[in-house]
């Protein structure tokens, strides 16, 4: 019932744009920050791992050996990666662009941060996040999702412009046996 009121009542449309246009607001600016401002994740992925030892580990072990033997030899990918995908999920939740998969993108995000330790405000985004994911395209109708989908939509349906379709019969036919 909650599913079907997110993805069909104006209320919601509403209260979704809301929570859309904050959650990018959010990502963009912190994106923003780190292209402008410079960024180096080796220092916060070193933190992880650092973290993921101890008594009562704020990481887990399979995540530290993720980021020790994946994302820190990589750590020059993922300085790229993370400001500029902030940025993109900020702008596309802010236009209301490709809303659902920006909203998953900032979840994949948020959930990656939560696995390295850091709480800050990504379990609230995380969780507004699947709001806007569960609701589909009606967390995108405000937004140029509502131009943009239908456009979509009708690049990929079939269609056979050089034959006509044929003209159903006026009355049913009946079969006749021929003995």
């Amino acid at each position: 019932m909650f599913n079907n009121f997110l993805r069909t009542n104006k209320v919601a449309m509403w209260f979704l744009t809301v929570i859309r246009v904050y959650l990018g607001y959010q990502w963009m600016t912190a994106g923003w920050h780190k292209i402008t401002g410079g960024f180096d994740a080796a220092g916060f992925l070193n933190g992880a791992i650092a973290n993921s030892a101890g008594d009562h580990p704020a990481v887990q072990g399979w995540w530290a050996a993720f980021l020790e033997n994946f994302a820190l030899p990589n750590v020059d990918l993922f300085n790229f990666l993370v400001p500029y995908g902030e940025f993109l999920v900020g702008l596309g939740l802010i236009l209301g662009t490709f809303t659902t998969f920006a909203a998953l993108m900032g979840l994949v995000m948020n959930a990656a941060f939560l696995f390295s330790g850091t709480v800050s405000t990504n379990a609230q985004m995380l969780l507004l996040e699947v709001l806007v994911i569960v609701a589909a395209a009606n967390a995108g109708k405000i937004g140029l999702d509502r131009f943009v989908l239908p456009y979509l939509r009708g690049l990929f349906r079939k269609t056979d412009e050089t034959e006509p379709a044929a003209p159903a019969p006026k009355h049913p036919t009946k079969m006749k046996h021929t003995a």
